[in-house]
């Protein structure tokens, strides 16, 4: 690796030039954030401060880190996850002056010293994806809970975990759930990973999905998505669930519902999207059918239990690039993707460019509204229904789509409870 500078670790500067070129092609595709970008570079809300970004470092999020630094802001950025980095990318954000400390395939070693040296910039907000920043922060940083005022979060996974540290008052600054937002999960967690999971699957497998037996293991926002596709690409559909509602709504949408253990032998692909981990364990992967493929959507590699399926494997090998083969005693074969980290990111680029121009249009806001709010009580917080609404608007606005508005009368109709 080489070591750029005293305040940036990444692969190779001199990569910068193709990752500029893939910048480029999503601003021309993000024009909510692009519009940001020129608002924030006349107003400069985040002058003086210090911000540390842990994302998947590609593309899209590169354009919302310069959108930040556009905006006055100091910005260092980590990855969320050692197989989403994309090196050019990372290159081209410390060529125009922004600190990283990434490269792709780190260690689990690497992987936690870059957060202490991004964190070592000792920043003033964050925008976290999975929790790591504020998970480090309140465990091994605790010097710096008096300097950090303030961050956003970006994942259903580092919710859960925000908002059991609010519950036994742990949290000890403020942190934006960005995921909790209206233009986040009906669009990012359905849209995004339903395109993207697939997108990353059928490149990397080069494997016809029509005809096929899909089981996705959870049906939240993410899950639907990915069963929506699923679907839309002619395959036949289970979906496996622990809440009831969420049950009855995959049935009513036309799928199977069942155990895992009653699945595992059916299905020919397998996605996880719950947050939960060994939710595929030694328990269903010798039910597994000969060629079943294991893919894991959610944010952590622990869906699928790796330690499992080492444990009952005669023999792995590597058959393609990030699909991994396990043999077992009665030389079945199972495929896992991408090490059983996130697939769409570790095998794919992640979302799609007008997807994101959503989510992290929802960042940006997120960030100035702590920059402007600087009294938050030190609790989970959703994002103010105005930032929602506004970057709803602006995304029509920028499809050129009008809609009707309320007229005086109708508002006061709806907010009387007389005739």
């Amino acid at each position: 690796m080489e070591e750029v500078s005293s305040v940036s670790n990444i692969r190779d500067i001199k990569l910068a030039s193709n990752g500029y070129r893939k910048i480029d092609w999503v601003k021309k595709n993000m024009p909510v954030l692009k519009a940001l970008n020129t608002q924030f570079t006349k107003e400069r809300p985040f002058t003086g401060k210090k911000i540390v970004m842990c994302l998947h470092l590609e593309a899209k999020t590169a354009y919302l880190a310069l959108t930040i630094q556009a905006g006055g802001g100091e910005v260092a950025v980590v990855a969320s996850n050692p197989l989403s980095t994309q090196d050019d990318v990372v290159a081209a954000l410390v060529a125009n002056g922004i600190r990283a400390h990434a490269w792709y395939g780190a260690t689990e070693e690497e992987y936690r010293k870059h957060i202490h040296k991004a964190l070592d910039f000792e920043p003033e907000f964050i925008i976290d994806d999975g929790g790591d920043l504020v998970s480090t922060i309140h465990t091994k940083r605790q010097e710096l809970l008096g300097k950090v005022k303030g961050g956003a979060e970006e994942t259903t996974t580092g919710i859960l975990r925000l908002k059991a540290m609010d519950r036994e008052r742990q949290l000890n600054f403020p942190m934006i759930s960005v995921n909790d937002a209206r233009c986040k999960y009906l669009f990012d967690n359905r849209y995004g990973t339903g395109q993207s999971v697939w997108d990353a699957i059928m490149r990397t497998t080069n494997l016809v999905i029509a005809g096929k037996t899909v089981c996705i293991v959870g049906y939240g926002w993410c899950g639907k998505g990915v069963a929506l596709r699923a679907r839309g690409l002619g395959a036949k559909v289970i979906i496996c669930e622990i809440d009831p509602v969420k049950a009855n709504e995959a049935w009513l949408d036309g799928h199977k519902v069942m155990p895992m253990k009653s699945a595992a032998s059916l299905a020919d692909f397998f996605i996880t999207v719950t947050g939960n981990k060994n939710v595929i364990n030694r328990e269903h992967i010798p039910l597994l059918k000969d060629g079943a493929i294991l893919a894991n959507a959610g944010h952590f590699d622990v869906e699928i239990s790796k330690p499992d399926l080492s444990e009952l494997a005669v023999s792995r090998r590597l058959v393609r690039p990030n699909i991994e083969e396990f043999t077992f005693k009665d030389n079945k074969k199972v495929f896992l993707m991408a090490e059983g980290r996130l697939v769409n990111l570790a095998a794919g680029d992640g979302h799609p460019a007008e997807v994101m121009d959503m989510s992290f249009a929802l960042q940006a806001l997120a960030l100035e509204y702590l920059a402007k709010n600087p009294r938050l009580d030190n609790h989970v917080h959703n994002v103010p229904e105005e930032i929602d609404n506004r970057v709803a608007l602006m995304k029509l606005h920028s499809l050129g789509i009008k809609i009707d508005r309320l007229t005086t009368e109708q508002e006061e109709y709806l907010a009387a409870w007389k005739e």
